[in-house]
């Protein structure tokens, strides 16, 4: 993995996927060379000046978009507006969950988003998905060209991404590019959902599941036979999870592996394996609605899918990074193990002399988003088949 700060594992990760998703090397080296040395004190101390570096070069991005949209030039407008938001959204991951200043940058990158979508990407819009009594903020992007129905992926995040992440990834648009639309959604504990609703996460991601395929249900764009779901991160909790239960999902993939992410908190309890973003345990504590580390602790212990992935009966990918110091490559295989019920299930694991290696692919992140885009695609294409 490409390491711009030496020892500083966190923060590297920032920095390849933001390359990996849209940044440009120079405006990242800017974004970086003032902060260099803070990062050897270790991930914690200097996120506020992370947050300072790297909006300024998102500030002068932002400038020089206004000025291109007001000369009539709307897609170098939106090219700009869609970086400075990916800068922005990198570094607001990096900030302390007790950071007063959080939800700003957060809302200043929905408005960024909302100005991408309208200069650059019609095809994608922002959406609420009904929730209990209140609502999954969304985005959706539309593959479907005359209103036709169309197969659909439901994609969810992790512990520390959001649905400007997923957008970022480019990996919507490579489902676009294939027929198949993307509904990008900030899961309770994640993203606009928690930041601005306060909607913090649970065991039973099923629950999410039955709301996002109710929504998708009431579209005329959508093939209501195809629809799938893809988590990275601990969405490869959530996605299995949630396939296991909600039988409507056509298929599934783990983007990641995420077996027995409680037993991984007690190994970061111990310090073993790495940790994804600065101010750790006062992250999981707000993502999961807990009070205090001893009881969070005890929550996550339900956080496995032992006894889970064995009602898969949907193909399922698992996609996991040989060198992936986050979560074990042994759980790869525990999931891909225990899944005996799937009818089509594949395990693929991407080495170092291919790169995406790391977590999720991070190091290599088209690498991987493709190869799930065509996997997606394969299956999608033989369940149009078969009902034929």
């Amino acid at each position: 993995m490409f390491e711009y700060f030496p020892g500083n594992y966190v923060w590297n990760l920032g920095v390849v996927a933001t390359l990996n998703s849209g940044g440009l090397i120079d405006e990242v080296d800017r974004a970086c060379r003032p902060i260099r040395d803070l990062a050897q004190q270790g991930s914690d101390l200097g996120t506020a000046q992370f947050m300072a570096a790297w909006s300024s070069v998102a500030d002068q991005l932002e400038e020089q978009a206004a000025e291109a949209e007001k000369a009539g030039h709307l897609r170098t407008a939106g090219q700009k507006y869609l970086r400075a938001a990916g800068y922005l959204s990198q570094a607001e991951r990096m900030q302390s969950a007790k950071d007063p200043n959080r939800n700003v940058a957060y809302q200043r990158c929905l408005d960024l988003h909302e100005k991408v979508f309208e200069l650059l990407d019609p095809a994608t819009t922002r959406v609420e998905v009904p929730y209990r009594d209140a609502a999954l903020p969304a985005y959706f992007t539309d593959a479907s060209t005359d209103g036709a129905p169309v197969p659909v992926m439901v994609m969810w995040n992790g512990l520390d991404s959001t649905k400007e992440h997923m957008y970022a990834s480019g990996f919507a648009g490579e489902l676009a590019s294939r027929g198949i639309s993307t509904l990008m959604v900030d899961c309770p504990g994640s993203g606009e959902a928690l930041r601005m609703r306060g909607l913090t996460a649970q065991v039973e991601t099923e629950e999410w599941a039955a709301a996002c395929v109710d929504y998708l249900l009431t579209r005329r764009d959508v093939d209501p036979a195809r629809i799938g779901l893809v988590g990275w991160s601990l969405g490869g909790y959530y996605a299995p999870r949630a396939a296991a239960f909600e039988k409507r999902l056509a298929l599934c993939v783990a983007w990641g592996a995420n077996h027995n992410w409680g037993a991984v908190q007690k190994r970061r309890l111990d310090r073993e394996g790495e940790n994804p973003v600065p101010h750790y345990w006062d992250h999981v504590l707000w993502v999961w609605g807990q009070p205090d580390v001893e009881t969070f602790i005890r929550y996550a212990e339900h956080v496995h899918l032992d006894g889970v992935v064995e009602q898969i009966t949907v193909p399922f990918l698992i996609a996991h990074g040989e060198n992936d110091r986050q979560i074990p490559l042994e759980y790869a295989h525990r999931s891909y193990d225990q899944a005996v019920n799937s009818p089509k299930r594949e395990l693929r694991i991407f080495g170092p002399d291919e790169g995406a290696t790391e977590h999720i692919g991070l190091d290599h992140l088209p690498h991987v988003a493709t190869f799930i885009a065509d996997w997606v695609a394969d299956r999608f294409a033989e369940a149009a088949a078969e009902a034929r």
